[in-house]
């Protein structure tokens, strides 16, 4: 059987631990990134984090030291300019993005480290390391923890920064709680989807739940589960037919995503019908 093929490996059944944490860390901030309409942070997140990975290997620094703490700087910066200015909030994404990744590309090629570009970029199984493990299992636990000890404040934050404020809320803290978590969640990630594919964890778990669930609630359960099945399986099928993992995971969450696209159209024609 597969499942059991996987498990007799430790390094496999490290990232399959590793890859299903992250997931369902990612898909619940990615529910309240995407309805603040800050799902494209992490995508800028996630290429900071390749150039910080240049970096390390150029100085031939520990990639983890490096990587936290540039990506958690930055982070709080892009949250902070999109708070303060949501027309330029796009742009400083676009332009940290596009720069990062460009400078991560010089660095890695003059550093001419042996590891493959190809695994900075779309992830690989066998980077997944024993620190890994457990940076991605505080991580998760710390994830899990505070959204559901910071529910009602998460919420308030996430729908109606202004009344959060009035009702006593320090709003500002909370979003700087997301942008913490999530800059932690994708340097995790990064190791197994890469820096270019890392993002759909956040964006696609929460598209799909929005067209499911009807509450945050509803929606940010929906979008774990979804993020769990979609793992699971685009871990099975790459090993199984020997295809990257990360693309793999992320071509399931393209097909769910069209599926319930379709069967929300499907149930909206029927309602027009009665």
């Amino acid at each position: 059987m597969i499942i059991a093929e996987i498990f007799s490996y430790s390094f496999l059944l490290r990232a399959f631990i590793v890859g299903l944490l992250v997931s369902v860390s990612a898909s619940l901030l990615g529910v309240s990134l995407v309805l603040r309409r800050l799902s494209m942070i992490g995508d800028g997140l996630s290429h900071v984090g390749f150039s910080a990975l240049g970096i390390a290997a150029f100085f031939s620094l520990s990639p983890m030291a490096v990587t936290i703490p540039v990506v958690v700087v930055s982070a709080f910066l892009l949250l902070h300019i999109s708070a303060r200015r949501k027309a330029g909030g796009d742009s400083a994404i676009a332009l940290l993005s596009s720069a990062s990744l460009a400078i991560g590309v010089v660095l890695v090629s003059v550093a001419g480290v042996n590891t493959d570009l190809n695994a900075f970029l779309f992830g690989s199984i066998l980077s997944v390391s024993k620190s890994d493990g457990w940076i991605s299992l505080i991580v998760s636990s710390v994830t899990l923890f505070s959204f559901i000890v910071f529910y009602h404040q998460i919420y308030l934050t996430t729908f109606d920064p202004a009344f959060a404020k009035a009702t006593g809320v320090k709003a500002e803290h909370y979003t700087a709680l997301l942008s913490l978590m999530t800059a932690l969640v994708i340097v995790v990630g990064m190791r197994i989807l890469g820096s270019l594919l890392i993002s759909s964890l956040i964006i696609f778990p929460a598209a799909i739940a929005m067209k499911i669930g009807k509450t945050y609630f509803s929606v940010s359960v929906a979008a774990a589960v979804e993020a769990v099945v979609a793992f699971i399986i685009g871990f099975v099928a790459s090993y199984a037919f020997s295809l990257p993992t990360g693309a793999s995971i992320v071509i399931v969450h393209v097909i769910v995503f069209i599926l319930a696209v379709i069967i929300k159209s499907a149930r909206i024609r029927l309602r027009k019908a009665i």
